[in-house]
């Protein structure tokens, strides 16, 4: 088995007390474990006879993880259920010595916790394709009513202007605004965008208003992106997705604007293969969204508006313009760095199929510590170093992250120090002071940074 590329940055590790890593070992995971199994339990009492005693065993394995998380107990190798990435796991673990829960790698243990459950799964015969998130992420879904009109509206309005005659510069700021849609999806702050038409997009009132949204956008490199996506009509994009819910809704409403404009004629979707990370895009989510979209009994405001939204999802979809493709690669625990030509665990795979895409949009938190090695490096590191490999790989990528994590790269001197102390003023005046580094998890900063495959 090939090894992968080392990175010569340390791992941020869940023994750090001043990290978030450490804070989502001890209170992120048992809150995140009991919710499974009280999941697993709602499910397990709708159902009989073998698939009910299936369901026992499981909330018993899951109850005895979250003992071993709250005891700080060792990470022993995953069981064989015949999945390709149970030795990538096992090689690593061997690799980097014994582990806790406590004292391991963040990025290395938490999707290590995923993929152990999901290896639980497959020793059922009823419970193998299981999402232990479904019934939450629906919910929350249909909680942001609200939003997922607004933005309907918003996405039939603007779209409808792209029938008229729209220059390059205009198609230049709707994208801008459709990205930013997808950016802060997953804060569902709808106030953090402009929310103006295209004529206001266009004047002093836009401009101010773009300049306004931005502030909290550490590294902004969508001019970088503009040239990628408009230097050639048509062609594939790729989204490699992160949350389900309102978010993919978002990244959805973004596609539609891709393919509505030209800028694109197919969209690739890229979810993950198993239940991940709570809230993660799965191939089935496609279809539960458009079907909760579809009932008025779930979303009855702006009808006309949500209509015409679901059926350019489903037109796009059935003519093939938008394809959901999953790899494996994904939800294994390796960084991104293997997405190469000779990158191990399914990376290799990855690479060749990216070299389609005429830009790569990587979604979220996760995808961002993936591709950095989520490793402690200075944060003025260049994006390029930190992504290693992906920046001479030859796949124009752009990144779209709601900081929520430890890791963040490619800030200014000096900018981290504003930070931290902005960071302090603003816990301080809520009556809850906070360290200063917490705003690099809070959610309230964002980054979008560029490669385009060519260092």
């Amino acid at each position: 088995m090939a090894s992968p590329v080392p990175c010569p940055s340390p791992p941020y590790m869940t023994s750090d007390p001043d990290s978030f890593a450490y804070t989502s070992a001890r209170s992120r995971w048992p809150v995140i474990l009991t919710g499974i199994v009280d999941d697993l339990s709602r499910s397990t009492l709708g159902s009989d006879g073998e698939k009910a005693e299936e369901g026992k065993i499981l909330i018993e394995k899951i109850g005895g993880l979250k003992y071993d998380v709250e005891h700080d107990r060792a990470l022993p190798p995953l069981a064989d259920d015949g999945l390709f990435d149970v030795a990538l796991y096992n090689s690593e673990l061997e690799r980097q010595g014994p582990m806790t829960w406590g004292n391991a790698p963040w990025l290395y243990s938490e999707c290590y916790l995923y993929r152990k459950m999901y290896g639980y799964l497959q020793t059922t015969m009823h419970w193998k394709d299981y999402d232990f998130f479904a019934r939450q992420k629906l919910d929350a879904f249909k909680s942001s009513e609200v939003a997922v009109a607004e933005l309907a509206i918003r996405y039939k309005t603007l779209s409808g202007q792209l029938h008229g005659s729209v220059n390059k510069e205009q198609l230049n700021l709707l994208f801008r605004e459709f990205i930013d849609i997808s950016l802060w999806g997953n804060a569902t702050d709808l106030s953090l965008l402009t929310n103006l038409s295209l004529d206001q997009l266009q004047s002093l009132q836009g401009e101010k208003a773009r300049k306004e949204s931005e502030q909290n956008i550490l590294v902004n490199d969508v001019d970088l992106a503009w040239q990628a996506i408009s230097s050639v009509d048509g062609g594939r994009v790729d989204l490699i997705l992160d949350n389900a819910g309102f978010e993919f809704y978002t990244d959805l409403i973004f596609a539609l604007f891709l393919l509505d404009s030209g800028l694109a004629d197919t969209i690739v979707l890229h979810p993950k293969a198993m239940s991940w990370f709570v809230s993660d895009v799965l191939p089935v989510d496609l279809p539960v969204l458009i079907n909760a979209l579809g009932s008025a009994s779930v979303f009855n405001m702006a009808r006309e508006e949500i209509d015409f939204l679901r059926e350019q999802l489903v037109k796009y979809n059935d003519d093939g313009k938008i394809i959901v493709r999953s790899f494996g690669f994904w939800t294994t625990s390796l960084a991104f760095w293997e997405i190469r030509e000779n990158g191990c665990g399914g990376g290799h795979e990855v690479w060749q199929d990216l070299q389609e895409s005429k830009l790569a949009i990587l979604k979220g938190d996760l995808n961002y510590r993936k591709l950095t090695y989520d490793a402690a490096w200075p944060r003025t590191t260049p994006f390029s170093t930190a992504i290693g490999p992906l920046a001479t790989n030859h796949v124009k990528l752009i990144s779209l992250r709601t900081c929520k994590a430890d890791v963040v790269v490619g800030l200014t001197d000096g900018q981290e120090e504003e930070l931290e102390k902005a960071w302090v003023d603003i816990t301080t005046a809520k009556g809850k002071p906070e360290t200063g580094k917490g705003w690099a998890w809070s959610g309230k900063w964002a980054v979008m940074p560029f490669s385009s495959g060519e260092k």
